[in-house]
């Protein structure tokens, strides 16, 4: 099963249009791109300059809660972040579409030339830094609406996915009052953070560009939000530990605490969205054993 939907050539040059590009003089080709389980994205080659379209699923298919409205915060993550980071520029943006540059490189995670990682992930950290400068008055998602304290966004966050756990019958390792009273145990930490940062958290290498040896760009926007910058760090390590080479380019300590908190809210939602997505077979097993391990260990560490 898959909540993706695609377009025929016939629909693909109705969006364009839309967007006030001509197909018929402007584009050479579309091109799905394979990668991504959650929106289609089909790369459109021209003459002046190749685009990136991207669609949200078929509004009938099953999604997380916060998965609503993804591509107007994605819309809202680049026009946020153009001119301080390397992000597509936004083109058009529809209600269920998003068309935008393209950028240079391929993923981190499929390249193919000889890196050196240490000084990419120093530069990365740097990067992330400047990201995190960009600030709001509000935090949570902006598609689910803001509140003033990081406290009230990041608790109803963790409801929405112990109510989705819920509602797709997805049995988590202990009981969603146990995980939510860890939230509300450290709820002065939550507190603590008084600036809403802008907040990517989906850093993995497959949504960071790299070409010649340097980054050039940071990709797939749309699970932002405004909040704590320690909640970055879980993507960025994901499955793994805080690396000096990252922590030096970033310039800044990382609360441990929390950051094993905001571990245990994305290993939830890798839990979690198996089920409406479908996911299946051995390959699938293997994922959920790994993420639900290090779920167990993360809510271990919040003991």
């Amino acid at each position: 099963m898959s909540n993706k939907r695609q377009l025929d050539d016939a629909g693909l040059d109705k969006l364009l249009a839309e967007a006030g590009i001509d197909p018929a003089t402007g584009v050479t080709a579309y091109e799905e791109l394979s990668e991504g389980t959650f929106n289609t994205v089909y790369r459109i080659l021209r003459p002046a300059g190749d685009l990136m379209l991207k669609l949200s699923p078929d509004p009938a298919a099953p999604v997380l809660s916060y998965e609503q409205g993804l591509i107007q915060t994605e819309t809202e993550f680049y026009r946020a972040a153009r001119g301080k980071v390397p992000v597509p520029e936004v083109v058009h943006a529809g209600d269920d579409f998003l068309l935008m540059t393209a950028l240079p490189g391929t993923t981190w995670f499929s390249a193919t030339e000889p890196l050196d990682r240490p000084r990419l992930r120093r530069d990365l950290g740097g990067l992330v830094a400047e990201l995190h400068k960009i600030t709001n008055g509000g935090f949570g998602y902006p598609q689910k609406g803001l509140v003033d304290s990081w406290d009230k966004a990041f608790l109803a966050m963790i409801d929405d996915i112990l109510r989705d756990a819920s509602h797709f019958d997805v049995e988590l390792p202990c009981r969603a009052e146990q995980i939510r009273a860890k939230v509300l145990a450290r709820r002065e930490k939550l507190l603590g953070v008084q600036t809403a940062s802008l907040i990517h958290f989906d850093l993995w290498d497959g949504n960071i560009l790299v070409e010649d040896g340097r980054i050039t760009g940071l990709i797939d926007g749309e699970r932002a939000f405004w909040g704590d910058p320690t909640a970055e760090f879980v993507s960025l390590t994901l499955f793994s530990e805080l690396d000096d080479d990252l922590l030096e380019g970033y310039g800044a300590p990382v609360d441990r605490e929390l950051l094993a908190l905001y571990r245990v809210y994305l290993y939830l939602i890798m839990v979690i969205e198996a089920t409406p997505r479908g996911y299946d077979g051995p390959e699938n097993e293997q994922r959920s054993r790994r993420v639900r391990r290090h779920l167990l260990r993360e809510l271990d560490a919040l003991s």
